[in-house]
């Protein structure tokens, strides 16, 4: 089990993302969760990034988590859309 950790970047990007649109926190706190409990799961569509031990989970079809992992933590650091991050 992984304990997820939120940067202040991570935070900030959040809050825009749910001042636009409220949904998508359900959403986001779902993943979150799912991520705590299996980082493998199939439905996250995990996939490691070209910098640096970053990772990606999808949210939605355009939204994604962008994490680093560190032993049991997992460090949350950006959430963008796809376009954003790629």
């Amino acid at each position: 089990m992984y304990e997820v950790v939120l940067s202040k970047r991570f935070k900030k990007d959040y809050q825009k993302i749910v001042k636009k649109n409220q949904q998508v926190k359900k959403k986001v706190v779902k993943t979150l969760t799912l991520l705590t409990s299996n980082v493998n799961r199939p439905s996250l569509r995990l996939h490691k990034l070209s910098r640096l031990n970053n990772w990606s989970v999808s949210v939605t079809g355009d939204l994604r988590i962008i994490f680093q992992i560190d032993g049991n933590m997992i460090l949350c650091t950006r959430i963008r859309t796809h376009d954003e991050v790629y």
